[in-house]
C-alpha cells in the first residue's frame, strides 16, 4: 500500500514537473513569437540570428533597441502582476484578489494625476507655450507618484487589519472601497484640469510596454526576483493557508506576520510595475486561476507557473495590440482589460460546471 502510494505521488510530482517545463518552452515561443511582430518583417532565422550575434546593424538596432525592451518589460511586469494575484489570493482567502481589484492600480493612477496635472509632469510646452505633444515629460515624479498611490492603497488596507482586527474577507472589501474614492479622486483631477492634461492622464492609464527602459526593467526585475524568493521559501506555509488560518497556525505558521510580509509584498512589485508602465488589469487576475486548472492548489509548482503564466499572457497581449491594426500599436491596458474579462468569465462558468 505504501508503495504504490508513493508511485502515486511520484507521478504526481512528474506530472507538476512536465507542466513548469512546459511553460517554460512557452514562454520561450511567445518571446520570439513577440519578438517577430512588428513592421520590420523579420523572420525567426533572422531573430535568432541576430540574438546570437550575427544580425546586420538594422536588424540589432531593431531587436536590442526597440523590441526586447518590450519583451523584456512584459517579461517581469507579468510576473510582478501574477506573482502578486496568486500570494493575495491565497493570504487573503479570496479568489478574487489582485492588485487592480484591492485598489493598488487605482492608487497609482491617482498618484500620476496628481503628478501630470499639479507638478506640470505631463505636457511637453514648446516656444510659443502651446502643448506640442500629449507626453509624460518628468517620468520619475509620474513614477514616484503613482507608486506612493499604490503603496498607500496597501497601507491604508493593513492598517485596518492590524489596528481594527480586520478580517482578510473585509480587507478585499476594504480596497474594493478604498479603490472607488481612488477612482473618485482621479475623475475630480481631471473634472478641474485642462483638455491637454486630462488626455495626458488617459494617456497614462492606458498602459504602454515602452515606456520602461533597461535601468526601470532591471529595478522590476530585482524586486520581482526577491519576492518571488520568499514566496517560494514560504510555499508550504501557503499551502497550510489553503486549510484555513488556525489550521495553519496550529501547524506552526506565522499567520499575522505571514498575511503582512506578503501583503507587502505584493504591493511593491505590482506598484513599481504600475508605475512603471501604467494600469495593466487582469493579468494579476487570470494568471493564478489558469494555471489551479493544471497544477491545482499546490503552491510549490502554483507559484513559478503563475509567474511563468503572467509573463505569457502580457507577451501574447503585447502581440496582439501590435498586429491587431498595424502599424497602430493599441494601448495594452485596455486590451488585457476587453480580453481578460471575458476569458474570467470563461474560467468561472467552467469553474461551476465541473462543481
Amino acid at each position: 500500500m505504501e508503495k504504490k502510494q508513493l508511485t502515486s505521488y511520484n507521478q504526481y510530482i512528474k506530472r507538476k514537473w512536465a507542466i513548469l517545463i512546459g511553460m517554460l518552452v512557452l514562454l520561450l515561443a511567445a518571446c520570439v513569437l513577440s519578438l517577430s511582430a512588428g513592421s520590420a518583417n523579420l523572420r525567426i532565422a533572422d531573430i535568432l540570428r541576430t540574438l546570437f550575434g550575427g544580425g546586420n546593424r538594422q536588424e540589432n538596432a531593431i531587436i536590442w533597441n526597440v523590441r526586447m525592451p518590450r519583451v523584456a518589460t512584459a517579461m517581469v511586469v507579468g510576473m510582478a502582476l501574477a506573482l502578486s494575484g496568486c500570494v493575495m489570493q491565497n493570504v487573503l482567502r479570496n479568489p478574487l484578489a489582485s492588485a487592480s481589484t484591492l485598489g493598488v492600480s487605482q492608487g497609482a493612477s491617482f498618484g500620476a494625476a496628481i503628478a501630470i496635472v499639479y507638478f506640470g509632469a505631463g505636457i511637453q510646452v514648446n516656444a510659443g507655450g502651446a502643448a506640442s505633444a500629449l507626453t509624460v515629460t518628468s517620468p520619475t515624479i509620474v513614477t514616484l507618484f503613482a507608486f506612493l498611490g499604490g503603496i498607500a492603497t496597501t497601507a491604508v488596507i493593513l492598517a485596518l487589519a492590524r489596528f481594527r482586527g480586520t478580517s482578510p474577507a473585509t480587507m478585499v472589501l476594504a480596497g474594493v472601497a478604498i479603490s472607488s474614492m481612488f477612482t473618485g479622486g482621479t475623475a475630480l483631477i481631471q473634472y478641474f484640469a485642462d483638455d491637454v492634461m486630462v488626455a495626458t492622464v488617459v494617456y497614462w492609464t492606458f498602459g504602454s510596454l515602452g515606456r520602461a527602459g533597461w535601468s526601470e526593467i532591471a529595478i522590476i526585475a530585482v524586486l520581482s526576483t526577491a519576492a518571488f524568493g520568499f514566496f517560494f521559501c514560504n510555499r508550504w506555509n501557503y499551502n497550510a493557508m489553503e486549510s484555513g488560518t488556525h489550521t495553519a497556525k496550529s501547524l506552526g505558521v506565522p499567520v499575522e506576520r505571514l498575511i503582512v510580509v506578503s501583503m507587502l509584498l505584493c504591493a511593491l512589485i505590482s506598484s513599481v510595475a504600475v508605475a512603471f508602465v501604467g494600469c495593466i488589469s487582469f493579468i494579476g487576475l487570470i494568471a493564478s486561476h489558469i494555471m489551479r486548472r493544471f497544477v491545482g492548489n499546490d503552491y510549490r509548482f502554483l507559484i513559478p507557473c503563475s509567474a511563468l503564466c503572467g509573463s505569457i499572457l502580457l507577451l501574447l497581449s503585447d502581440v496582439v495590440s501590435r498586429v491587431l491594426v498595424a502599424p497602430t500599436v493599441l494601448p495594452i491596458g485596455a486590451l488585457t482589460s476587453f480580453l481578460g474579462a471575458p476569458l474570467f468569465l470563461y474560467l468561472i462558468v467552467k469553474g461551476g460546471k465541473r462543481k
